[in-house]
């Protein structure tokens, strides 16, 4: 019975590549159109403030980050504007996009700033 039970707890908690979203187009550098089996969805990254002059910068680091149909991994954190707000991981990757353009110098933690600002 204790096994029947991590079993079912492994499969609830494990992570499926299948069904992982995939992205379609990175459509700038705060916003991910992903798909996920038969739907299309608008995401933003959370956490990520890129500078206008950086844009295309940023772009093209996503752009080669994320070519298209690379599956990833999302962890809503809320929306904005009817989009959702999520972290995003590529499969296989172990830091989020939003993290990744502030590590490379093209944005800056959004988040952080929000929680100094309360703090």
């Amino acid at each position: 019975m204790i096994r029947l039970l991590l079993v079912a707890l492994l499969l609830l908690v494990s992570v499926d590549p299948v069904s992982a979203a995939e992205v379609l187009q990175v459509r700038n550098s705060s916003l991910l159109q992903v798909g996920d089996r038969n739907r299309t969805y608008t995401v933003a990254l959370a956490c990520a403030a890129v500078d206008p002059e950086q844009e295309s910068e940023a772009v093209g680091w996503l752009r080669e980050q994320l070519p298209r149909r690379r599956r990833v991994n999302l962890r809503p954190v809320g929306s904005r504007d009817g989009q959702l707000l999520a972290r995003v991981t590529p499969i296989g990757e172990s830091s989020d996009l939003s993290a990744g353009l502030v590590a490379v110098g093209l944005a800056t933690d959004s988040c952080s700033e929000e929680r100094g600002g309360n703090g």
